[in-house]
């Protein structure tokens, strides 16, 4: 069945979303290169039986100024304020976009943090290269795929292997002139910022991951886990977002 005209680019009954969990029931999910926003599956179940209003974006992954385009549009759909929650490249974009006046806070899961007039390139400049990345292969397009066959060893060694077969079938290529991209604001200077370091991450060095969460002063844990801490550490990573929905709004 077609929506009803006054349906059409509306929003719910904002009662309907609320929780009385704390101060701010909506949580946007931004995936990272090599995924969709299915990667957020098991934090989405989670954060949903809590109540929580969730959307996640499905990044073009085509540039940096296109994410921040997608997640943009979906924060403006939000009925209030927002916790804004990156994983990996996702975090760059969070970074951006969560200048945005209804971001009240950001998390970053395994993510990059960089600050206005940086890339991720530049990032590397503060930690040991990611020896995972060797698997992320360039097509003609400019596009980089992760090779299937690496995907789980480089990504997700301690997700099953059934899910990171599924990872690596949805996974979104990314340009890889993205990582060059600048960005021209970064959000964590505004807004309290939480941060997932994971310590067994073969693709984003756990010592530039402790570093970027140094440097944006972030409310800090760490967790055992693969660069996909966002499903085999589900658990502590909703329990962080969740902390970020109760701290006082600014």
């Amino acid at each position: 069945m077609w929506p009803t005209p006054s349906l059409i680019g509306g929003r719910a009954d904002a009662q309907t979303r609320k929780t009385s969990l704390g101060k701010v029931h909506n949580i946007v999910l931004v995936h990272g290169a090599f995924a969709d926003g299915s990667s957020w599956a098991e934090v989405i179940t989670l954060l949903q039986a809590k109540g929580y209003h969730i959307t996640a974006v499905q990044n073009p992954l085509t540039s940096l100024a296109d994410d921040v385009a997608a997640t943009r549009r979906v924060l403006a759909r939000q009925d209030g304020p927002t916790i804004l929650v990156g994983h990996s490249w996702g975090g760059a974009v969070i970074t951006e976009a969560g200048t945005e006046p209804n971001v009240a806070g950001l998390v970053y899961v395994s993510a990059l943090a960089p600050d206005a007039g940086e890339s991720v390139i530049d990032l590397q400049q503060h930690g040991p290269a990611s020896e995972a990345m060797k698997g992320a292969v360039p097509d003609d397009k400019g596009l980089l795929w992760f090779d299937a066959n690496a995907y789980r060893a480089g990504l997700a060694a301690d997700v099953p292997a059934e899910r990171a077969g599924v990872l690596a079938a949805v996974q979104k290529p990314i340009a890889s002139a993205s990582f060059g991209e600048k960005l021209k604001e970064a959000a964590w200077h505004r807004s309290p910022s939480l941060y997932v370091v994971s310590t067994n991450d073969k693709a984003l060095s756990p010592d530039l991951q402790r570093w970027m969460a140094g440097r944006i002063g972030a409310t800090t844990i760490s967790v055992p886990s693969s660069h996909m801490s966002l499903i085999s550490h589900s658990t502590e990573v909703s329990a962080l977002i969740e902390k970020a929905a109760t701290l006082p709004t600014p």
